[in-house]
């Protein structure tokens, strides 16, 4: 018997509660600690057993949505703004409801397995691939797949050729789904993937062009002279539709995607998740927050493991997705148009709200920046009060103040934030937390790990943590004694982190040798994060095991520590690349800047105004001798304040405007650095950098001596 829409949110939200006083929310399992490990740590409701689904009858991502469509027919499910050609602007957001997209995902399962065994694929069992922005049919093909016990396989919407390349012919896949801006592309990487046969459009081959000048005639051509068929995703719907076969569910130990890595050291790999590892995801995200009626913004990749995971949570407890227009930079006028009430992102973005809000309302003169000011210390000192009395929430402000700046940016119902993919600063955590008068929570979790590790628990109030073990994993250290992290450190334990349970991936796809590599013998996975856990059980990443440098003089550094460091501590900075090597006995670094608020420190030191919005300006400033020391005389002062050593200093630095992004691939599209293509991209630089370093350095000798 499925449990009814109200038991499984009530069981959701009985999870959300959080431990009686003195119970820490992550606990440690008696006489589970090994030579070189910590304890092992589990959710504090959790502790004999860990958590698979919240229903034994849902065991796959079919049976989930299958559910919620079936209770909530009617029900939004999936919107979009369609584009008006007439006018040249998109629309405002329609919706798709439950029963339509029900309908549409079972047509579209049929017609994708009949194309194969029309090209002879006699298997069942395989992938299909996904190449595409967020949109509706992104979901309503994954869900088609899995109603026929396929699996999908996403690409990257902003990865180049190469990648895709090489997802395609390592997956070995048949068909790709894709938008029309990538159909050009797949043309010209057929003639290297021999298995690669067709290609089924998302958006429609004709408009009612004369014969011969459509779409569908100039693509269908190119594609014959390569060896690809072309369809259109509403054809292939009609030809299941047709064919009227039914679902062919799969268990929960099939595969539900081979979602690869976004690749920051080398060629991405291919996670296997199984149907049992999206359950005991989605089931954890609807913990974190997920109701009929709430509506969550798609704007993060879905070819990314973080975004799958919070729409598969939001489908399985019938919620409504809202789909961004495909402008990052409109983001805010989508979240306007939409009303998210919930809002799922990364850092960067939540470190420009923060910087937009503080801009627009205590950096103000007068008595709006006056009232402001007041109004975030109080909160602030509300949200840090003790526990059982800390709150988010202020009957007078909220209604006066924080609506009015939430709704700014859209966000003025928005009842839970998350942020993931990166650490975030307490500061910004705590600020956000003040103004929107909502939950604000960080969580921690990996492709290999369905997006599950740690979240912080409701009614949590601390910053600069991930808070505790997800209710479908369990943790442990282990000791990295090379970088003097042990699991018997004082006071907190230390250590890499490790995570066993059912949201853990199966192995990494045609490649053994990898997978023993992160997987321990009693079925541990190494995620080479380097956390500290705390007395409540909260888990802090403060390291990674691989990103150790090593000086000229002997010493190591971790770069990942020092630019997170830089980074809480210093508005100015928006992004940061710390380099060194074996060769030179000091760091230098390589930074973004936040031009609201590098333009006025810069027109101080200069004495001339610079425009925020001048983006030569600011360039120019940049790159100003006076401005560069400035900053590296900022940076000293913070690396004394957090007992960074004087080796870990920063001794020269460039300033740039976005320097690493997704376009220039010096970003993953989960925006973490890729860290050998920054140092390679940005050689000339650094090695200038070393020459100011060390003729700055004799030039201090000299004037010692003299």
């Amino acid at each position: 018997m499925v449990l009814s829409q109200q038991e499984l949110l009530d069981r959701a939200r009985s999870y959300q509660i959080p431990p009686p006083p003195g119970t820490p929310y992550s606990v440690p399992v008696p006489n589970s600690e090994k030579p070189g490990r910590s304890k092992t740590f589990r959710h504090w409701k959790f502790q004999d057993e860990l958590l698979q689904t919240f229903d034994p009858a849902l065991r796959s991502m079919h049976d989930m949505f299958e559910a919620s469509a079936t209770r909530q027919p009617k029900s939004k499910c999936l919107g979009y703004r369609p584009y008006d050609t007439t006018k040249q602007k998109f629309g405002p957001y329609q919706w798709i409801d439950y029963e339509t997209v029900a309908k549409r995902r079972a047509d579209l399962g049929v017609g994708l397995v009949e194309l194969h065994k029309r090209c002879g694929i006699t298997a069942t069992k395989y992938g299909v691939g996904i190449w595409s922005q967020n949109r509706p049919e992104w979901q309503i093909t994954d869900l088609a797949c899995a109603s026929q016990s396929l699996f999908t396989v996403s690409i990257y919407d902003t990865l180049g050729p190469d990648a895709a390349e090489h997802i395609i012919g390592h997956a070995e896949l048949v068909c790709v789904v894709a938008s029309i801006p990538h159909i050009p592309t797949l043309l010209t990487l057929k003639r290297d993937l021999p298995n690669f046969k067709m290609i089924v459009s998302l958006d429609p081959l004709d408009a009612g062009e004369q014969a011969g000048y459509s779409k569908r005639a100039i693509l269908t051509a190119l594609a014959k002279n390569v060896g690809l068929s072309i369809f259109s995703l509403e054809e292939v719907e009609s030809l299941g539709q047709s064919l009227g076969r039914p679902f062919n569910p799969p268990s929960p130990e099939d595969i539900i995607t081979i979602n690869y890595t976004s690749g920051t050291t080398g060629k991405p790999k291919g996670v296997v998740l199984t149907h049992a590892n999206a359950v005991a995801g989605a089931t954890n995200s609807i913990i974190v927050r997920n109701q009929p009626g709430d509506v969550l913004c798609s704007y993060l990749p879905l070819a990314h493991i973080y975004e799958r995971v919070s729409e598969q949570g939001a489908l399985g407890a019938g919620g409504a997705i809202g789909y961004f227009h495909g402008d990052i930079l409109e983001l805010v006028h989508d979240l306007k148009l939409l009303q998210p009430t919930i809002f799922l992102s990364v850092p960067r973005l939540y470190n420009r709200f923060a910087t937009a809000i503080r801009t627009a309302t205590i950096d103000q003169p007068g008595f709006k920046g006056a009232l402001s000011r007041h109004i975030v210390d109080t909160k602030l000192a509300t949200i840090n009060g003790p526990p059982g009395k800390a709150t988010t929430r202020h009957v007078i402000y909220d209604r006066l103040w924080g609506k009015k700046v939430a709704k700014a940016v859209g966000l003025a119902k928005t009842e839970v934030m998350v942020s993931g993919s990166a650490p975030l600063d307490p500061q910004i955590q705590q600020f956000l937390r003040a103004v929107f008068g909502s939950e604000f929570k960080q969580g921690y979790g990996l492709t290999e790990t369905y997006a599950m590790g740690m979240c912080q628990t409701e009614g949590d109030l601390s910053a600069g943590n991930c808070g505790a073990v997800s209710p479908t994993v369990e943790l442990c250290l282990m000791d990295v004694p090379d970088m003097e992290y042990h699991a018997t450190d004082k006071p907190n334990p230390r250590g890499e982190l490790m995570v066993r349970g059912p949201a853990c991936f199966r192995e990494y796809y045609k490649d053994e040798g990898e997978t023993a590599k992160v997987i321990t013998e009693d079925g541990w996975f190494r995620t080479g994060d380097v956390c500290s856990v705390d007395e409540m059980g909260r888990f802090v990443v403060i390291d990674r095991v691989k990103n150790v440098l090593k000086l000229s003089h002997g010493e190591y550094v971790s770069p990942e520590r020092i630019e997170n460091v830089f980074l809480a501590n210093l508005p100015i900075l928006s992004q940061a690349y710390v380099h060194g090597d074996s060769m030179h006995p000091c760091l230098v670094g390589i930074f973004s800047i936040n031009p609201e608020v590098f333009a006025p420190y810069a027109s101080k030191i200069l004495k001339s105004h610079i425009d925020p919005t001048d983006m030569e300006a600011l360039l120019v400033a940049g790159r100003d001798a006076r401005v560069r020391r400035a900053i590296v005389q900022e940076l000293d002062a913070i690396a004394k304040k957090n007992k960074l050593n004087s080796f870990e200093k920063i001794r020269a630095c460039t300033l740039l405007i976005d320097p690493f992004t997704i376009d220039n691939e010096l970003l993953t599209p989960t925006l973490k650095l890729k860290r050998p293509q920054t140092a390679k991209r940005y050689r000339a630089e650094i090695d200038a950098l070393y020459e100011e370093a060390l003729a700055e350095q004799e030039e201090k000798k000299l004037t010692a001596k003299l």
